[in-house]
């Protein structure tokens, strides 16, 4: 999204007419929905003044482009400053600058992290350098027009207040300047002269355009990659919240032992990269001597990531790599050093089939480990035996003296729009009041169809592309074929609709076979995993009346899981159980409508909900 874009010398103008800040912050509040801080205000104040200076050169065109937090196309990144125009032989370049106020900088033993003072106090952040070339590479990596057009990145970092370069210019950090040169406050001229030596004639083209409408190319698979990460490949840049998460846990998992337990709690919804942070620290703690699993209680992405696996790796390798929550019923005290829980919000209390081992899954891997990593989002969880809370890992923290730190991702590349498709979807689904009442479908591809039959075909032909497209349903239809494979299990009459459920077959593979597409998934083989486009049926479970959501978990197939026992629950404490259960069934969907990177289709069973879709989407 373009929040800003005009020529230099326009730029220019705007900065002497002293109106630059209200003008950026007028076009966030109306192109991102956002409100402006004080202090973000304030940043622009001061920091494009300090831009206007350097700009201020016959060396650099009155024509070439400027762009001000230019939104990176369905992330929610931004880059702040990007000074566009072609070098002496025509070829394109775009020099992204990231702006820092910062003064007071240290460094850190981490990673590309820095140490440097907010109001607040101190606190380690990314180093600018590595910030900028994080955001090159996700434009080089997702947008097809800088990939296919030749289009040069040059990413760099001007720190405008700071004069001690003691710290952020140390060869310790020396990889990432390389790849984006650090400018400070004494480097007005040096800045001037490397943009100049790339900008030589202005944007004739309209690159920042193009690449705001660039097509977005298919992006890499988890699983696809996981062979390659495991042995120590970066097949996945680490942007901003993601790489300070990971050295943050790198550094502590690393300090903790037997007599200093840590436990770490990661916030983060869809599309954030739990599972990508997940698996790159299991692959980072292994190669320092660590030993590490990764842990998850649906079973779905440990089957996926171990047949990837398969025949490259020893059956015991793979085992030791990933575990299920229940694994740890009667492991020793701090026999791992370190256990990553991936989906936490979907731990059980008991373990076991029948719910009949154990004691708490919770207690029993902070008990085997000297340090516990917990990926939460607490409004996936989708069943009344999901125990993964905040409070709970909390709990059982202090019962065995283990320091918490909290930490958050925020939203990625995941859903298009990111942060306000998955906002749309809360508000849609009633779960949380948003301002995002209406969703833009230019953004992210969303439809509704009036015919089952038509939304599977769609889905089977965008499977064609990359076998990335699959049907999920809401658990309003009992699995008949678990008994007679010849039966049908989803079904709708009056559209001559027909499908089976997946378990019988593929299972938990069944996002992996190309010829599965042709069965509907589940909340149980979907959570934890990703698809380009998703198509999801809304059964009876779900419907609205003159525009509320209302919820029905008895609609429900009568062998669904997640809700077992309710009606016991019902009779005991009725306002409490019909408030989880209307919990489980819009979480449910939001998980279900949240799987496609690319797009979400639905169709919905009950027409007045079909309609109150359709009224909410552009």
């Amino acid at each position: 999204m373009i929040v800003y874009k005009k020529s230099k010398g326009e730029f220019l103008t705007d900065i002497e007419d002293f109106n630059i800040e209200d003008i950026v912050k007028e076009n966030v509040l109306t192109k991102l929905h956002r409100k402006v801080g004080d202090s973000e205000y304030r940043s622009w104040q001061n920091s494009l003044q300090y831009m206007a200076n350097v700009l201020r050169s016959e060396k650099i065109p009155g024509d070439a482009g400027i762009a001000i937090e230019y939104n990176i196309p369905r992330t929610g990144n931004r880059i702040d400053f990007i000074v566009s125009g072609q070098n002496e032989t025509g070829v394109e370049h775009a020099i992204l600058i990231e702006l820092k106020q910062w003064d007071n900088i240290q460094m850190t033993a981490k990673d590309a992290m820095v140490r440097t003072r907010f109001k607040q106090g101190m606190s380690d952040e990314l180093h600018p350098s590595y910030q900028a070339w994080s955001y090159s590479a996700l434009l080089y990596g997702f947008n097809e027009t800088v990939y296919t057009e030749n289009i040069q990145l040059k990413p760099c970092a001007y720190l405008h207040n700071c004069k001690d370069l003691s710290a952020i210019t140390n060869p310790f950090y020396g990889e990432y300047i390389a790849k984006a040169p650090v400018f400070c406050k004494d480097d007005k001229i040096e800045l001037r002269e490397f943009i100049s030596s790339f900008i030589k004639h202005g944007d004739k083209r309209d690159m920042i355009l193009r690449i705001e409408n660039g097509r977005i190319r298919p992006s890499k698979a988890l699983a696809d990659n996981i062979n390659s990460m495991l042995k120590g490949n970066s097949e996945f840049v680490m942007i901003d919240a993601q790489k300070i998460v990971q050295e943050e846990t790198l550094a502590i998992a690393t300090q903790s032992h037997a007599s200093h337990k840590n436990v770490l709690i990661v916030h983060g919804g869809p599309g954030t990269g739990k599972s990508v942070v997940a698996i790159n620290l299991l692959a980072k703690l292994s190669k320092k001597g660590l030993f590490a699993s990764y842990v998850s209680r649906n079973s779905a992405p440990r089957v996926v990531y171990e047949s990837k696996l398969t025949g490259s790796m020893k059956k015991s390798e793979i085992s030791n790599f990933f575990k299920g929550s229940g694994a740890f019923t009667d492991t020793k005290t701090n026999s791992y050093d370190v256990l990553i829980i991936d989906e936490a919000h979907r731990l059980n209390e008991k373990s076991g089939m029948f719910k009949n081992m154990g004691e708490n899954q919770i207690k029993e891997i902070i008990n085997s480990s000297k340090c516990s990593v917990f990926f939460l989002d607490e409004d996936q969880k989708v069943t009344m035996h999901d125990i993964g809370t905040d409070d709970e890992i909390r709990k059982w923290a202090t019962f065995y003296n283990a320091e918490v730190t909290t930490m958050k991702l925020t939203s990625q590349f995941r859903c298009g729009g990111s942060d306000g498709y998955l906002a749309w979807l809360d508000n849609t689904l009633q779960i949380r009041e948003t301002a995002n009442a209406v969703l833009d479908t230019r953004d992210y591809d969303f439809k509704v169809f009036d015919n089952p039959n038509d939304l599977r075909d769609t889905i089977y032909e965008k499977n064609r592309e990359r076998n990335k497209a699959r049907l999920l349903a809401g658990i309003c239809w009992k699995w008949k074929s678990k008994k007679d494979p010849s039966i049908m299990d989803i079904t709708i009459p009056e559209h001559d609709f027909s499908m089976r459920w997946n378990l019988g077959t593929d299972g938990m593979l069944w996002i992996m076979n190309p010829d599965s597409v042709s069965e509907i998934g589940c909340i149980h083989t979907s959570q934890g995993l990703e698809v380009d486009y998703i198509g999801v049926i809304i059964g009876p479970d779900f419907i609205v009346r003159n525009g509320e959501v209302i919820t029905d978990a008895f609609k429900r197939a009568s062998d669904d899981t997640a809700t077992f026992g309710k009606k016991q629950k019902m009779k005991d404490n009725p306002k409490e159980t019909t408030a989880l259960l209307d919990q489980i069934i819009k979480n449910t969907y939001r998980t279900l409508m949240s799987r496609g990177m690319k797009g979400c289709y639905i169709y919905c069973v009950d027409k007045e909900t079909q309609e109150y879709f359709r009224q909410v989407t552009l």
